[in-house]
């Protein structure tokens, strides 16, 4: 079984979810696209870190995501993240041997988001993005920083299985 981020869920409005995470670890690539950028992860994981230690695969997997030119440009660069086992912190986690890989420390945070089956595609997360920034846009709810695409499935899984979540951080 894959380990999943842990959060509470404070409140819903419509088909969002107000949730707390805690502090998490995570290895991320900026700047690659979405294959090169799960593969250098993927590789880490993998055993390609100073320690050459296998690193559990968790979920989500988080991605950032653009929204059409007709809203502001919330994402800048290609990033990709995984989530570090809970079992590792900053004393414990192999270091990687690939510069292209970065560990940082997620803080706790407030985020906001809506759940979605079936495989993701540009149009699907858009909209599923919009209707998210529409509902805390109404509560008057204010956000920080860019909107990110949660993938918790395998690329393998059939889409009918899928999990998927956009979400971004409230305050």
């Amino acid at each position: 079984m894959v380990e999943k981020a842990t959060y509470d869920v404070i409140k819903k409005i419509d088909n969002v979810e107000i949730r707390n995470y805690p502090k998490m670890m995570l290895a991320s690539v900026k700047e690659y696209d979405g294959n090169e950028a799960f593969e250098l992860l993927f590789n880490y994981i993998s055993g390609y870190n100073t320690s050459r230690r296998k690193i559990s695969m968790t979920a989500p997997v988080i991605t950032s995501e653009k929204i059409p030119m007709t809203a502001p440009v919330l994402s800048q660069d290609n990033y990709m993240a995984f989530i570090m086992p809970s079992s590792y912190d900053e004393s414990t986690i192999p270091k990687p041997r690939s510069q292209k890989v970065n560990l940082e420390i997620q803080q706790k945070r407030k985020i906001a988001a809506i759940r979605f089956g079936g495989r993701t595609s540009n149009k699907k997360t858009e909209k599923r993005i919009s209707g998210l920034l529409l509902v805390l846009k109404n509560h008057k709810i204010k956000t920080k920083g860019e909107p990110f695409l949660m993938r918790y499935n395998s690329p393998f899984a059939p889409g009918f299985m899928r999990r998927n979540e956009v979400a971004i951080q409230i305050i």
